[in-house]
């Protein structure tokens, strides 16, 4: 009988969030840019605590490449917050090369809207 486990790259690791994203408004609905170094919003039902330490793949547009950097959770949305906005975690980029490598792709992608004043997940 053959194995039928996963490999193990397809196992969801504990703390390794994927996010793709595959539309500016939503880059921008997710974007964090008022932290420090950069972050980014991810939806999530799992439970997290402030300052807890995650691993991001993030996919962005049409990019085949994704981008991998680490940050601590900053921001946190729980289930039925008023305003039915979307639960989720808010994660701070690290400030080392990775984080500034995933900040200057979101602002090279978002360019001119990055000043808008259209409503987001975080603020």
């Amino acid at each position: 009988m053959p194995d039928k486990t996963p490999p193990a790259a397809a196992v969801a690791r504990p703390g390794v969030l994927s996010l793709n994203i595959r539309e500016k408004a939503a880059l921008y609905a997710a974007y964090m840019p008022f932290l420090k170094g950069g972050g980014i919003f991810i939806p999530t039902a799992r439970q997290y605590t402030l300052g807890e330490e995650v691993f991001m793949l993030l996919s962005l547009m049409d990019d085949p490449n994704r981008i991998a950097v680490q940050g601590k959770v900053v921001w946190l949305t729980p289930e039925g917050v008023q305003g039915s906005r979307t639960q989720g975690i808010g994660v701070q980029f690290t400030l080392d090369e990775t984080g500034a490598a995933a900040k200057a792709t979101i602002e090279r992608i978002l360019g001119e809207s990055l000043g808008s004043s259209r409503t987001t997940h975080t603020m």
